[in-house]
């Protein structure tokens, strides 16, 4: 069945992507392909060794490192790195890592206009994308802006395929729930939602056979796709309550990013699949069953965490939660319902299957 509508808009950044294993030692080439001839390597704390990889293969190209990127992409971070790009007199920045890391390139190139290559570690998806989230006294935020989308993307499965099946996992879920919000987005088009469908179809292939064997570079490939297809899809369209909801807990109560869309996304999709089953049909053939308990059964058969509890979530901040996540909320096809989405938090909270 065509994915036809009467009338959409459609629109596509100019993204260079390359895909292979190994592909990140062209990284040399596509500084120099970018006019570029200083360029800072940014990571997190945890991949410095991976930071100085890349300084290496570009050699005289890399001006430094910075290896402070931090989760949710504070303010004062972001201001502190711009600050040090401007002082090496950087011409580029070559953000490796998952989201922490692309967020805080993004947030340098906001503040700079400096171009990007961004090399995931993750499924994040985030690469893909004009938007940036920030937070800063306790609140995340977001803005779209063409500036802080990426020139450049390597998406070299080598550089995932020692990536823990855990992170793997909420990682992949992290992305899926892009292509899902995609579905049923207020300016979706055709092009869109065929994206959306081809990227979760890729995890619900590919996801599996990673969990099997870590080192599948083949698996680990298709899963990048996965990732690139759904995060092209967020480029491409707003976002609605799943994506309010993960920033409220991510921004106010510090949890981890990847684990709390993990958890979260089943929940999403029941609210709305009452307003909108037939958007939410892919979901559907694609993992069987109502969408929101074929996300759930789909989750735990990839053994992600369930439980916001379990990720640090205190039923004490559940009241608060729901008070945060439905002022200015997103537009969604449901309408956002306090007490709804109560019962949603104090369910997901819980570990419980989401209401159907």
């Amino acid at each position: 069945m065509s994915h036809f509508q009467d009338n959409f808009t459609a629109q596509s950044a100019a993204v260079r992507v390359r895909f292979g294993a190994g592909v990140r030692k062209a990284v040399a080439e596509e500084v120099q392909a970018l006019g570029c001839s200083r360029a800072l390597i940014l990571s997190t704390p945890q991949q410095a060794t991976t930071a100085q990889e890349f300084a290496d293969l570009c050699g005289p190209l890399a001006v430094g490192i910075y290896t402070n990127a931090t989760m949710h992409t504070p303010v004062a971070i972001s201001d502190e790195a711009a600050a040090h790009a401007v002082k090496l007199g950087a011409d580029c920045v070559v953000a490796v890592g998952g989201g922490s890391t692309t967020g805080l390139g993004k947030a340098i190139a906001y503040r700079t206009d400096l171009p990007q290559i961004v090399v995931p570690t993750t499924y994040a998806g985030s690469e893909a994308t004009p938007i940036l989230g920030q937070t800063e006294h306790g609140r995340k935020t977001t803005l779209t802006s063409a500036k802080v989308q990426p020139e450049v993307i390597l998406y070299d499965a080598e550089l995932v395929k020692t990536l823990p099946v855990a992170m793997t996992v909420t990682s992949a879920l992290n992305a899926m729930a892009h292509a899902a919000e995609g579905l049923y987005a207020q300016n979706r088009s055709p092009i869109s939602t065929l994206m959306a469908v081809e990227g979760l179809q890729a995890f619900k292939d590919a996801l599996p056979k990673v969990m099997a064997n870590p080192g599948d570079l083949t698996a680990r490939g298709e899963t990048l796709y996965g990732a690139w297809l759904c995060g092209t899809v967020l480029g491409q369209v707003g976002m609605a309550l799943h994506h309010k909801l993960c920033h409220t807990l991510g921004g106010a109560f510090d949890l981890p990013h990847a684990e709390t869309h993990a958890i979260i996304l089943a929940h999403a999709m029941a609210y709305n699949a009452v307003a909108v089953p037939d958007l939410l049909a892919p979901i559907s053939d694609i993992f069987g069953g109502a969408p929101g308990m074929a996300i759930y059964n789909f989750a735990a058969a990839m053994q992600a965490p369930q439980a916001l509890r379990d990720i640090g979530m205190k039923e004490s901040d559940l009241d608060l939660a729901a008070d945060l996540a439905t002022q200015n909320p997103y537009w969604n096809p449901r309408p956002i319902e306090k007490v709804a989405v109560r019962q949603l938090l104090q369910a997901a909270w819980a570990g419980e299957p989401p209401a159907v």
